[in-house]
């Protein structure tokens, strides 16, 4: 088995070389001598074609990834919370009151964290929001909502079978429509910081599956 992986190793960088003679041997324009020196040089430089040969494969769309992370404010209601806690224990004595301090800020913080620890990304083809993961191939065109647009596609305008990933504190949102037939949700709805880029590569992904 490895005798026949050194020998393909092999095979593949005498055809880069071979290549790269032919493109100084023959007469080319510019842009091609251009693109035939650069593919030759991949072919000899990876042996086992996994890099993209220039001209011969579409580039995979750039991934995205977005954690709707809580604001700052968020963490000074940890404070507060600690401080209720505090003050609940104060009658008790001063240990008691510290550690109800400690322990209502150290809880509120964990689920802070939690709750702002979602990730939205767009990868190998897929949107993978929270839970969720779709293929890029089932989604159709994507609608970029401002704030007030966004409250009203969270409020009178929500269909209960959409699938919602909502921050409170995230404005804008994303709006996606589900092509898939056999999937009864008829769209994805975002809350993202950035929807025109999120957008944007969504489109990418849509596009280099439907090239492949």
């Amino acid at each position: 088995m490895r005798g026949r992986r050194g020998g393909a190793r092999a095979a593949r960088r005498r055809r880069g070389a071979e290549e790269l003679r032919n493109y100084h041997s023959q007469p080319q324009t510019l842009p091609a001598r251009r693109e035939a020196a650069e593919h030759a040089s991949a072919l000899a430089r990876d042996p086992r074609g996994k890099r993209a040969k220039l001209g011969f494969m579409q580039l995979s769309a750039a991934p995205y990834e977005e954690r709707l992370t809580a604001p700052r404010s968020w963490w000074i209601l940890c404070l507060l919370a600690g401080a209720s806690f505090a003050l609940i224990m104060l009658p008790f004595g001063t240990l008691p009151m510290l550690a109800g301090l400690a322990g209502g800020t150290a809880a509120a913080a964990v689920v802070v964290s939690a709750y702002g620890s979602v990730r939205i990304r767009v990868v190998n083809g897929h949107l993978i929001a929270g839970e969720a993961k779709i293929p890029a191939s089932a989604l159709g065109d994507a609608e970029v909502l401002d704030a007030e647009e966004a409250r009203a596609w969270r409020g009178p305008k929500a269909d209960p079978r959409a699938f919602m990933l909502l921050r409170a504190y995230v404005p804008g949102a994303l709006r996606v429509a589900v092509t898939d037939p056999q999937d009864p949700t008829p769209y994805v709805f975002l809350s993202t910081r950035e929807p025109e880029r999120l957008a944007q590569a969504l489109r990418a992904a849509r596009d280099g599956a439907d090239a492949s």
